[in-house]
């Protein structure tokens, strides 16, 4: 028992051989009444679990996983389904993509690894102003990680892909009429996927009509519809590639 409270006490900190397995949002809070996601519910913590690669208090004794916990400061909530695991940094390894929210200047896309927040969008910059996570890839083959989402789904429907680079998120290209959430529904839908020819972002047109693909080229963005969105399953099955 006392070299359990050993290992956890001598390495709070994260060490850089380790690798996030798992996330999830904890202290759930009603301070931001928005209810985008059908409810008044949020959250105020953020859990994150390393394999603890590397943390050995002695030669034969290794720290398998680790726990970290993120709590916001009162003026701001995770507004999110869940937290998604995906490699923005281009390491290999996944960091954790959240929508954060202050409740006077609406939300932003936030990256967190082990150690904290380490990258983030501008809030969106009005209170009750939301955005929808589609994923993180290399988009366009440069080398660098993109990541995107619907800026107000219900509002803007515009679609915004920002790049990581030099250890911060800089904007790459818009495109307006898209989207890929209704005020109320508990999930998000569309997202990203390969059929073999590379990164397509999926989503809705923004009258719901049809599921569409978008691509990023030269810094650009360019659509095409795929099909007739009646539902979830449209886009559901746009992204298994059917």
């Amino acid at each position: 028992m006392i070299r359990t409270v050993l290992l956890f006490a001598l390495f709070a900190g994260p060490a850089s051989g380790e690798t996030i397995t798992n996330a999830r949002y904890t202290e759930s809070t009603d301070r931001y009444a928005h209810g985008v996601l059908g409810d008044a519910i949020e959250w105020s913590g953020l859990e994150i679990v390393t394999d603890g690669a590397g943390q050995g208090l002695l030669d034969d004794a290794v720290v398998r996983s680790k726990t970290y916990v993120m709590r916001l400061p009162l003026d701001r909530v995770f507004e999110d389904v869940e937290p998604r695991l995906l490699d923005v940094t281009g390491d290999g390894k996944p960091e954790v993509v959240v929508v954060e929210t202050h409740v006077a200047k609406g939300a932003q896309l936030a990256v967190y690894d082990a150690t904290g927040k380490i990258a983030a969008t501008p809030h969106i910059g009005t209170r009750f102003r939301w955005l929808a996570p589609i994923g993180a890839a290399d988009m366009d083959g440069d080398g660098f990680v993109e990541i995107a989402y619907i800026d107000r789904p219900h509002l803007a429907k515009t679609l915004r892909v920002w790049r990581f680079k030099d250890d911060k998120l800089e904007p790459v290209a818009d495109l307006g009429g898209l989207t890929n959430h209704r005020i109320g529904e508990p999930d998000i839908g569309g997202g990203l996927r390969d059929c073999g020819d590379g990164p397509e972002m999926i989503t809705a047109s923004a009258d719901w009509s049809q599921a569409m693909a978008t691509v990023l080229q030269d810094g650009e963005l360019s659509t095409r519809a795929i099909g007739p969105h009646h539902g979830r399953a449209d886009l559901n099955a746009a992204l298994a590639c059917q």
